[in-house]
């Protein structure tokens, strides 16, 4: 095999050139602190990274959604707090109301004191959260769930729901109709059999009975007196209602506290893993890139050396 000065020259500068693409490649994982930096520094745990990606993507989602839901519940749980106030505070006056004692004037006065409470009630239940969505509306968020004047229900009859987990979703927006319209199984009827729970129709007729004067009349008294008794057993299924819907809220918060902290504990495995997979071994990479440079330089010499010298020379 013959060996020319040409090949001698190639191949030092072969070498050359592999050495200084070493080198810069030490250099450019130091100056971004990542091992792949393209999928062709490592095809294996480059795929592994796009798809631990897009783990990590979906786990960030995730703890945003809870986010949401904790906001919403909270808000919830807390109208809910003040709607349970107002309920107690409506019992006490009808107990009151029950008095037989009671004159007309007594009983206007009483009724003036529940329709202030009704109207705290109905603000309530057309509450609205930060981004003037109606609460208790279902889906239908843009326009108030009760009619002020009647009562009546117009809201959406499903209840809004979040996925917050991979395979959780759960209740973040309870519908009016469940809240104030509804009793649980435990409920107290009425003699006839029915079973009041109507909390605005409840209170209506209450403050109807008390405003209707029934002094030296006693079947108007008896009327008004089965009224106050209706009043007073819907108003106890209402407020039990009320406090199972709060209870599932307080569940919920709780469940969400857990899902965060095994949330956080995902991120952080993950975290650790696209490190392991992408990041640079800094011990190893800064004495990889000193022997490369090293290398580099005695090579650069090398190559110096050869430039005044020949075969000729070297038959000499």
């Amino acid at each position: 095999m013959r060996i020319s000065t040409l090949m001698m020259y190639q191949q030092t500068m072969g070498g050359i050139t592999n050495s200084q693409s070493s080198w810069l490649k030490y250099g450019e994982q130091m100056s971004t602190g990542l091992r792949v930096n393209r999928p062709s520094d490592d095809p294996i745990a480059a795929s592994q990274a796009v798809v631990l990606s897009q783990a990590q993507s979906q786990t960030s989602q995730f703890a945003s959604a809870r986010s949401f839901a904790t906001q919403r519940i909270s808000q919830e749980e807390n109208t809910l707090s003040s709607v349970t106030s107002s309920i107690q505070a409506a019992q006490e006056k009808i107990v009151y109301a029950g008095n037989g004692t009671l004159s007309d004037d007594d009983r206007a006065s009483l009724a003036t004191d529940l329709q202030g409470i009704r109207d705290q009630l109905m603000n309530l239940a057309n509450s609205q959260d930060g981004n003037g969505r109606y609460m208790f509306a279902g889906y239908k968020t843009d326009t108030a769930p009760f009619d002020a004047t009647t009562g009546t229900y117009t809201g959406g009859t499903t209840n809004v729901e979040q996925q917050v987990d991979s395979s959780r979703t759960m209740v973040i927006g309870h519908t009016g109709d469940k809240i104030f319209d509804s009793v649980t199984s435990n409920a107290v009827k009425n003699p006839d059999g029915s079973t009041p729970s109507d909390l605005f129709k409840i209170l209506d007729d209450a403050i109807a009975a008390l405003k209707t004067p029934v002094a030296d009349d006693d079947a108007a008294q008896a009327t008004a007196q089965a009224t106050i008794d209706v009043a007073n057993r819907g108003l106890r299924n209402s407020l039990n209602n009320v406090l199972s819907v709060r209870a599932e809220v307080g569940t919920q918060l709780n469940e969400l506290d857990k899902l965060d902290a095994l949330g956080d504990d995902r991120t952080l495995s993950q975290t650790q893993q696209m490190s392991d997979l992408v990041n640079v071994d800094w011990n190893s990479t800064i004495s990889n890139y000193t022997m490369q440079q090293a290398a580099l330089t005695a090579s650069y010499k090398a190559f110096t050396d050869m430039q005044g010298m020949s075969l000729f020379q070297l038959n000499k």
